[in-house]
């Protein structure tokens, strides 16, 4: 099973939220396989999600990240750096069973928990990329593979789904994740800021560039540099898009056909920065092909949404009727259901 980055050179594309709906119902619709998320974000949604929603969720961050020793990424990541460049072997000791803070959560899931401090953090991480061996690169980069073989290891099992929630910008912590993945997900909305976004992505990690004389990524550079593998594009997900009238849908189909003939051009070019998806499958040879391949529509399902989010409810599992979220009573539709859970559950099967 591939470790999956979900990750977007842009902020507010929902790819916490996504992180949450697709591990959730991976779990669900996989009950004899552990699935971890491991949330590198600083801001911690996945998490607070993943732990009960917005009440919940960020009471049990609190009592977690306040714990001594933290029971977060963020008590990992300070345990690697007083020890950079030999792993104490103590990843297991940071993750959670979801199911115990969350009862709607599969009791398969687990978490390594996000933390804020993750950006207090982040300019000794990158310090220790920097001195030390002639690999200390190389050996940083591998602090979040560690993590997943230490967990592993104490499951018992060689392997497992693993789904890494991203920093929207490209810091050190979007670099460790994606060295430690093998399949990127890139959820994007339908504006115009997403299509320099997407751009950009493929500029930081593969180094497809674009324009002549761009300066490549130090992650592209030093990734060449140790033969470390970057991970495979498998899908570009249009994440929670509306169309409200014939104008807009317009408008957004344009948005959304521009970024993929953007992808379409890198295929084009660069198929081996693709995982070819189901296993055994051929490569697609025409764009319709491709687009069924790699790219993926999930619809907003409108306060269905944000009621999902807010009390930690997966989408899959959560029903019509009267919600009440923080002492007001929201109305949930099947109607919106319906608009979002079929796209999950379709997407969350072409997952390997």
């Amino acid at each position: 099973m591939a470790v999956y980055a979900l990750w977007n050179n842009k902020g507010g594309v929902g790819k916490s939220y996504l992180t949450f709906q697709i591990a959730c119902e991976y779990a669900r619709t996989h009950p004899t396989t552990k699935v971890l998320v491991i949330d590198l974000c600083p801001q911690a949604n996945a998490s607070s999600m993943l732990l009960g929603g917005i009440i919940a969720g960020e009471g049990h961050l609190d009592d977690l990240s306040g714990a001594s020793p933290k029971r977060t990424i963020s008590g990992y990541v300070e345990e690697r750096i007083a020890s950079p460049y030999g792993s104490p072997n103590s990843g297991a000791n940071y993750v959670l069973k979801v199911h115990n803070f969350n009862s709607f959560a599969p009791t398969n899931l687990y978490l390594v928990a996000g933390d804020e401090e993750l950006e207090v953090q982040s300019s000794r991480v990158s310090r220790a990329a920097q001195p030390g061996p002639t690999d200390a690169w190389r050996i940083v980069h591998s602090w979040i593979s560690d993590l997943i073989s230490d967990i592993r290891t104490s499951w018992d099992v060689t392997d497992s789904a693993v789904f890494i929630d991203c920093n929207p910008s490209f810091t050190i912590y979007t670099e460790l994740a994606l060295s430690a993945s093998d399949r990127l997900i890139i959820p994007f909305s339908a504006d115009g800021s997403s299509k320099r976004a997407v751009r950009a992505v493929l500029s930081l990690v593969y180094g497809i560039a674009r324009h002549a004389g761009a300066i490549q990524s130090e992650y592209v550079i030093n990734s060449s540099r140790f033969r470390m593998s970057v991970p495979k594009i498998y899908s570009y997900v249009g994440n929670r898009l509306t169309q409200m009238n014939a104008g807009s849908a317009s408008a957004f189909k344009t948005v959304v056909n521009t970024i993929g003939t953007e992808i379409w051009d890198v295929w084009r070019a660069s198929p081996n920065s693709f995982a070819i998806h189901p296993t055994g499958a051929g490569a697609p040879s025409n764009r319709v092909d491709f687009r069924k391949m790699f790219q993926a529509e999930i619809s907003d399902a409108n306060s269905a949404s944000v009621v999902s989010g807010a009390l930690g409810i997966p989408i899959s599992q959560l029903q019509a009727g009267q919600k009440d979220l923080m002492g007001r009573m929201i109305t949930v539709n099947q109607s919106q259901l319906d608009k979002q859970q079929p796209n999950i559950r379709e997407f969350v099967r072409a997952i390997e």
